[in-house]
């Protein structure tokens, strides 16, 4: 038997719940947990439930997913232009469709944008540098695929997280951890697990429905984006692989935890982020109180929250319908934006010398922490905003093991790129601009590059 408290003159007045609301609570909170936060071993590989199902389904339909998505991208772009076209009413009174497609001039432009992209890269008519298999190709055949699936099970699946009180409970749990630390909401952690254990987008994903729905504030909402959607494990191991460094795979991983937590503890306390308001969204207001009551203690209090939480959900079709929704707002509005900004980025990367450019004040940087190779290892610091893999495409090619284990950390410490979180970040309701996320970039780079440097010089190397 639980115990509910409500404040009554100052007292706290116990009921009951029932074993039907202890289920409703438990059994939708055990499957989310198994989804989103197991780390499960499949072929020698560290996933998740979520996982699994994703790239099942990205491995039985791959063949056909950019046909599919340039399909979606090419009705995102025409249903945009469409509804503008229409005569108030018709279907500009239908919520979903309203939803979907009735965006601003600058948001349908960039849908054609990534539209055309998409069919250039698809069918290789039009620039080389478009449809290239370093710009294009990447987007089209690597990046969306990926996306597809896993917001796609995302999507459907997070309400498990979400409406049936885990979150409220762990964030009563954890409030004593990660409000003193990272100045945030327990919840938080949630975000950061499902990162690690699966991708950085379901953690951006879960972080903007809950700013959405009143449990961060704008500076919280933006801290927990920029600072804590970091790379899964699944992923860490690739770069590691990819730079010849997996042998060390422990150490690596070890040294990418320490600068993550470093930046996360104080990139939140230093502008832009801190000037960030303590204003929740402005439709919905504060939904938020993990305040535990005097004289109550904190597992019983956690229990109560979420019991309370999973007792307002009165119907799972409507559970049901709002994933649907997430599924369809993800794929017509944020993947043609992907499509859009992935390429330009990665044009600007691969084939323009403005990040060579930027990369020059390393130069003396990575000398003064005696990095081997430092004007060949300058361009990967700064190379990862466009996209988190080039900084070991750049990389891979150095000698020096040690320069090779500072980057591949880099790229998985710097956290804000354009080609995937970037553009997840813009195209949500969060309060951040593209400048802010180059600052934040920026001071994420400075911040943890000595640290990198340290670890690799005392410990490893």
């Amino acid at each position: 038997m639980a115990i509910q408290q409500t404040k009554v003159n100052e007292r706290y007045e116990e009921t009951s719940f029932t074993a039907k609301q202890w289920m409703k609570f438990i059994v939708p909170s055990f499957i989310g947990i198994l989804l989103f936060l197991i780390p499960i071993s499949v072929d020698g590989r560290v996933t998740i439930g979520l996982g699994v199902m994703a790239d099942g389904l990205q491995a039985a339909i791959a063949d056909y997913i950019p046909l599919f998505m340039t399909g979606v991208i090419s009705l995102s772009a025409l249903g945009s232009i469409a509804i503008k076209a229409l005569p108030q009413g018709n279907f500009r009174n239908h919520t979903f469709i309203s939803n979907i497609f009735d965006v601003g001039p600058f948001w349908i432009s960039l849908r054609v944008l990534g539209a055309l992209f998409a069919i250039m890269t698809l069918t290789h008519i039009g620039p080389s540098y478009i449809s290239s298999e370093l710009s294009g190709g990447v987007v089209l055949f690597d990046l969306i695929p990926v996306l597809m699936v896993w917001f796609l099970f995302a999507s459907l699946f997070m309400p498990l997280l979400l409406e049936f009180g885990l979150m409220d409970f762990i964030g009563t749990i954890l409030r004593k951890i990660m409000h003193p630390l990272f100045k945030l909401p327990g919840r938080s952690s949630v975000d950061a697990m499902a990162s690690w254990m699966g991708s950085g987008t379901v953690g951006v994903l879960l972080t903007t429905q809950q700013y959405e729905n009143g449990y961060y504030s704008k500076r919280e909402a933006a801290v927990v984006a920029s600072n804590f959607s970091i790379a899964s494990i699944a992923f860490s191991l690739v770069i590691a692989k990819f730079l010849s460094i997996d042998h060390m795979f422990v150490p690596f991983y070890f040294t990418v935890v320490v600068c993550g937590v470093v930046a996360a503890v104080i990139c939140p306390r230093i502008p832009p982020l801190s000037l960030k308001k303590e204003t929740y969204h402005e439709t919905v207001g504060k939904q938020i109180d993990e305040e535990v009551p005097k004289g109550v203690s904190t597992l019983r209090w956690g229990f109560d929250k979420a019991i309370e939480k999973a007792d307002q959900v009165k119907s799972v079709k409507a559970v049901v319908k709002k994933g649907m929704f997430n599924v369809a707002d993800i794929w017509f509005g944020l993947i043609p934006l992907v499509m859009a900004l992935g390429t330009v980025a990665l044009v600007i990367a691969e084939f323009t010398p403005i990040f060579t450019y930027l990369s020059y004040p390393f130069i003396p940087l990575l000398n003064l922490l005696q990095i081997p190779e430092a004007a060949e290892a300058a361009p990967a610091m700064i190379v990862g905003f466009a996209d988190m893999f080039l900084p070991a495409v750049v990389g891979s090619g150095i000698e020096s093991e040690l320069t090779r284990f500072v980057i591949g950390v880099m790229a998985l410490t710097q956290l804000i790129y354009m080609s995937e979180i970037g553009i997840l970040l813009i195209k949500s309701k969060i309060p951040i601009n593209i400048f802010e996320l180059f600052v934040i970039f920026l001071q994420r780079t400075i911040i943890t590059l000595p640290i990198a440097a340290l670890l690799a010089h005392l410990l490893f190397f």
